[in-house]
């Protein structure tokens, strides 16, 4: 199991992940990251969860938005699955970074 330290919105967080998944997960916080920039100026208000789920909500509001009206292909839904497999994995990571 490899971990990924990955920096979204001015923080570092170290998430695990299978072996050769590393490109995908740096790639989908790097989406995450560009979300999450604009409400970093906001830290003092907002807290880490807080910007991590305004910065997902974002992301699945412009995906809903942007692929809405198009047909899912079954390549895509595979896709899909893997992201938010990957997803769920970066919000375990989270939850359990502000457990700790």
């Amino acid at each position: 199991m490899a971990v990924v330290k990955l920096t979204i919105g001015g923080r570092t967080f170290d998430v695990a992940c299978q072996d050769g998944e590393e490109p995908s997960l740096e790639a989908a916080a790097r989406m995450l990251d560009r979300e999450a920039q604009a409400f970093a100026s906001q830290s003092g208000r907002m807290t880490e969860t807080q910007m991590l789920l305004m910065s997902g909500l974002m992301l699945a509001d412009r995906a809903s938005t942007e692929g809405g009206a198009a047909p899912v292909s079954a390549p895509d839904v595979t896709g899909l699955r893997a992201a938010t497999e990957r997803a769920e994995a970066l919000a375990d990571a989270v939850e359990a970074r502000l457990e700790g």
